[in-house]
């Protein structure tokens, strides 16, 4: 293992007493405008433990979403709630058997109170009893809050909360969703500092992939040396599957899969797309880096990883607050078609290419998502924005205006995908656009795209991926040269192949 001044940073449980805070303030204006009393628990159940089929294995536990935001809590089987009017939280605990307790540890209520800095704990079957003693209200029940609502990336319906005794309750199933998801968009400095960590485990794990990586070697080996790094600096978790794809297989947009397992065996003159990310108490990464798997590039990979890197850095540089997504989407293609046009890949009008939705030949999806406990995190599509229905727009995961404090991902690529291209070919007029005899050509490269994670600041953003991007510096990386930030070693005098001096 690389040496590494990466130390996993302590978790101050006031991180999620704060995102608590931010729902009470939330709701409590939401229901202040409609005219509502200010009274009610936001009730939330957490993640259960998943058995492999009807196997005793359980697979390992990671919380629901949701339910790590606003308690953190790592355990299976918990409840927890939010009293509206006070701010209190009470977590609850499942009651575990002494059996249980021998084979995996049993901890304490009291143990959960301190560890999770909550107001009360109790167990799973006392809380229709607290709930109806604690909060309620000249002798009514208190209403019940319930997360339920639709993830617009899944299509997939949040689980609301039910317990033995809910029928007793005044539930509102309509109201707590949309507010949570809009908490979960705007990350606070605590959250932020996460985020942060695991983009700098993932780029160091990232560029020692990049400096083992060789001909010969298999796909899931580059995998194995991402997990282990990660994993050695304190990311049990990744944020998704590992797509290690080379060759053709970087053209497969989420290789990886169960059916697709990172099995390719690499050969000289291939192309890796690695898109991999590590995660840090439930907050997560995305970055993928292309390069050559010999560690240096040939003229058309250089051709189209640079295509590729002027459309990552152009939407960076145009990032700010009140920019519009879908903007920066076009511009990315844009950037891209204008560079294949250059060397006669595709021929025409850029802008008539625009119109017949020709960048989605090459891009298919969305330029990047937002990103924080959830890969693809929520708040994509609040009430009001629909998703576009043309080609390549209706992959964005987005199209939201950026506001400060939002982390997003910008993810450009050009890939070589058969399915398209045919279809493309196939159409009449869009079929003039295309050299098609180059096209062959760059066909095995397969696809390269260039992912950093973005926070938006007050007047622009900051990029908090550190991973060598320009050509010559991803040589100089895979060649064993230093890397600790693009400054240090773009200010380093090089050799003339881009090495550093000794």
């Amino acid at each position: 293992m690389n040496k590494s001044s990466l130390t996993p940073p302590g978790v101050s449980m006031e991180l999620h007493a704060g995102n608590r805070e931010r729902l009470v303030a939330a709701l409590s204006a939401h229901l202040s405008a409609s005219a509502r009393p200010l009274r009610g628990v936001a009730l939330l159940k957490g993640g259960e433990e998943q058995n492999r089929y009807c196997s005793d294995h359980v697979e390992l536990f990671r919380q629901e979403s949701y339910f790590a935001y606003l308690f953190g809590v790592l355990e299976p089987g918990f409840y927890g709630a939010v009293d509206i009017a006070s701010g209190q939280s009470i977590l609850f605990a499942p009651r575990l058997s002494p059996d249980y307790a021998i084979w995996m540890g049993v901890k304490t209520l009291s143990y959960f109170k301190d560890r999770y800095k909550v107001d009360f704990v109790f167990y799973v079957d006392e809380l229709a009893q607290v709930l109806q003693c604690q909060f309620s209200a000249n002798g009514e029940t208190p209403l019940l809050f319930l997360l339920y609502g639709q993830n617009t990336d899944s299509g997939n319906y949040s689980k609301a909360a039910s317990f033995e005794g809910i029928e007793k309750f005044d539930t509102d199933l309509r109201t707590l969703h949309p507010i949570l998801t809009e908490c979960r968009v705007i990350k606070s400095d605590m959250e932020l500092a996460l985020i942060q960590y695991a983009n700098d485990v993932s780029s160091e794990a990232h560029i020692e992939v990049m400096r083992k990586i060789k001909p010969g070697m298999n796909e899931y080996q580059l995998e194995s040396i991402f997990i282990g790094a990660s994993r050695y600096r304190g990311c049990r978790h990744c944020s998704y599957t590992c797509i290690c794809a080379t060759g053709e297989n970087s053209s497969i947009l989420h290789y990886g899969h169960g059916g697709a397992p990172n099995d390719r065996t690499l050969n000289d003159g291939d192309m890796a797309l690695m898109d991999m990310g590590a995660e840090y108490n439930f907050y997560g990464s995305d970055i993928t880096c292309s390069y050559p798997v010999n560690g240096k590039f040939n003229s058309n990979q250089t051709m189209v990883y640079n295509a590729v890197l002027k459309a990552h850095n152009d939407v960076i540089s145009h990032m700010q607050p009140g920019v519009k997504w879908i903007d920066m989407h076009k511009l990315a293609e844009q950037r891209i078609l204008e560079s294949l046009k250059k060397e006669n890949i595709i021929q025409g009008d850029i802008g008539d290419m625009m119109n017949r939705r020709l960048g989605a030949v090459f891009m298919p999806h969305g330029l990047g998502h937002l990103l924080g406990i959830d890969t693809h995190d929520t708040g994509g599509y609040p009430e009001g924005l629909e998703k576009p229905k043309e080609p390549g727009l209706k992959s964005l995961r987005t199209i939201r205006e950026l506001k400060e404090g939002m982390v997003i991902t910008v993810e450009p690529g050009c890939y070589f995908i058969d399915t398209l291209l045919s279809h493309a070919k196939d159409d009449p007029i869009s079929s003039k656009f295309f050299n098609w005899e180059k096209i062959e050509i760059y066909k095995s490269i397969g696809g390269v795209r260039i992912e950093s994670n973005l926070y938006v600041t007050t007047q622009g953003c900051k990029n908090l991926t550190n991973c060598p991007r320009e050509t010559w510096e991803i040589e100089a990386v895979m060649a064993g040269a230093p890397w600790h930030s693009r400054d240090l070693l773009s200010n380093t005098t090089t050799t003339e192949n881009g090495l550093p001096k000794a």
